[in-house]
């Protein structure tokens, strides 16, 4: 019976994906005869398949990008840009796109030991962290037997100093893993979807304005009250936004 159900699922899964890509291809046709809203709501369709890629987000940024749909565009091609980071067209889209927003707020470099110490943590992700930790563990044990069973006291010295630094890549690595991981939590991009949005100083419709956003502008949630997140943007500054002015781009 197990294995009938199993059968079953795999052949739904298998039309499914027949019939998203069907969509896909028929979306795409859309989009290069112009009719780029038709394109919009098939591409859509899909993604409500729960059907997700780097290459869909980056055609629902372009189709909304021919529509000067600002903050759509540079939402689907940050999208894209979370699945294939490395991806230079979407990285040349997404900056094309982001001319057309209206606020220009400077970004505040990190500098100094931060800024050293982030790239390093931002080299690899956390799993990839994770399974160099893994490697110096098995390394450390494999070298350490060799160290043991060692007869001359040169190969015992080679192999007690090397197994101690594969010891000690794997504690960094898993530092390094549980940093990463912090980092990632404490990265909550969203983007400014609201034409106009006035940012307050507490999350209270009558409390003072501190300025205002325009649609397209990526900001950083730093959390949520109520119905307001409170946002931090690139030059530092903070504020609180009403939550349906903003759209995450996490999937939670």
């Amino acid at each position: 019976m197990r294995a009938i159900t199993f059968i079953l699922l795999c052949c739904f899964n298998l039309i499914g994906f027949a019939q998203n890509d069907q969509s896909f291809s028929e979306a795409n046709t859309l989009y290069n005869d112009g009719k780029f809203a038709e394109a919009i709501d098939k591409y859509e369709s899909i993604l409500d398949a729960k059907q997700h890629s780097a290459e869909l987000y980056f055609n629902l940024g372009n189709a909304n990008y021919k529509l000067n749909n600002i903050a759509p565009s540079i939402y689907y091609f940050e999208k894209a840009l979370q699945l294939a980071p490395n991806d230079k067209d979407i990285q040349n889209n997404l900056a094309f796109a982001q001319n057309m927003t209206i606020d220009a707020i400077e970004k505040v470099p990190t500098v100094g030991f931060s800024r050293i110490f982030n790239n390093i943590v931002n080299t690899f992700n956390t799993d990839a962290w994770a399974k160099i930790a893994v490697g110096g563990v098995l390394l450390f044990v494999i070298i350490f037997l060799a160290y043991h069973f060692s007869y001359t006291s040169s190969k015992k010295r080679i192999a007690f100093v090397t197994s101690i630094i594969s010891l000690f890549v794997a504690c960094i690595s898993v530092f390094m893993a549980f940093k990463k991981d912090d980092l990632n939590k404490k990265d909550n991009p969203a983007i400014v979807f609201a034409q106009e949005s006035r940012v307050k100083t507490d999350p209270n419709p009558t409390s003072e304005e501190v300025f205002r956003l325009h649609e397209g502008t990526k900001v950083q949630v730093l959390e949520t009250y109520e119905d307001w997140n409170k946002i931090q943007l690139s030059d530092n500054s903070i504020g609180w936004i009403p939550k349906k002015d903003v759209k995450l781009l996490k999937i939670f």
